[in-house]
């Protein structure tokens, strides 16, 4: 029952990053940080450098993918929890800083609880 949640879990976050990253990274959502428009606006709304995009993106794409790779090769699975779990928890001080209503970091808080529910049900088998 554990794996099975812990496994859908994966599938969630995996596919949710690769979602937002691939899919809808032009898009505006009700979830941008400040009155940004994509996720590139959103990164200068939060004041950070150009590249963090770029080195943010990379990093959650490429534990999106492991994530869903951790499906049928375990060892992957805890790093990339563990990165996406920092990553969002950074998410969700960059949403505070600006000083976003707390439906914008829903989902950013939803992934960070996911994230260490994973790297919890993974430290248990």
């Amino acid at each position: 029952m554990v794996n099975t949640i812990g496994s859908i879990l994966q599938v969630i976050v995996g596919l949710g990053l690769l979602n937002v990253w691939l899919l809808r990274r032009n898009s505006a959502t009700a979830y941008r940080g400040g009155k940004a428009t994509n996720l590139k606006d959103e990164f200068a709304t939060y004041g950070l450098p150009a590249p963090m995009f770029y080195i943010v993106g990379g990093l959650k794409i490429a534990c999106g993918v492991l994530l869903l790779v951790g499906l049928a090769y375990r060892p992957v699975v805890l790093p990339s929890a563990a990165v996406v779990a920092g990553l969002m928890a950074g998410a969700v001080v960059m949403h505070l800083k600006v000083g976003d209503a707390v439906t914008k970091y829903v989902p950013a808080t939803l992934m960070l609880l996911m994230s260490g529910a994973i790297c919890v049900i993974d430290r248990m088998q």
